[in-house]
């Protein structure tokens, strides 16, 4: 993840909106040309304890929590680990196993395309 110069390209999460103002739920990363998907992200989740404490000014400032938390790209694990351990992670993360989950949405774009052609 760096650039010719040196300097490291960093993802940016941004979520688009839609038509009206509705935002979507679906967040994207735009990546440069010259750059590939990152593989794994990391990400603080941050929450408020309750506390304050002083800031530089004296004023109360709120003390938050952070846990750090790292999301895989399925598709590199997908293309690296035995089918066992792909879906167990799958499993662990409440998807179904790759095959059965592959199954279920070729049933599902079977009914639209029945839908479609009797409508």
């Amino acid at each position: 993840m760096s650039t010719e110069n040196g300097l490291h390209w960093v993802p940016e999460i941004c979520y688009e909106e839609a038509e009206g103002g509705v935002t979507s739920q679906i967040p994207f990363i735009e990546v440069p040309f010259a750059e590939e998907m990152p593989h794994i992200l990391f990400m603080f989740e941050t929450r408020e304890t309750g506390e304050f404490e002083p800031g530089l000014d004296g004023e109360e400032v709120p003390v938050f929590d952070m846990d750090l938390h790292q999301y895989a790209d399925m598709n590199v694990l997908r293309d690296n680990l035995p089918t066992e351990i792909y879906d167990t992670i799958r499993q662990c993360l409440g998807l179904k196993p790759l095959a059965e989950a592959t199954a279920s949405g070729i049933k599902i774009t079977e009914k639209i395309r029945e839908n479609l052609t009797t409508s």
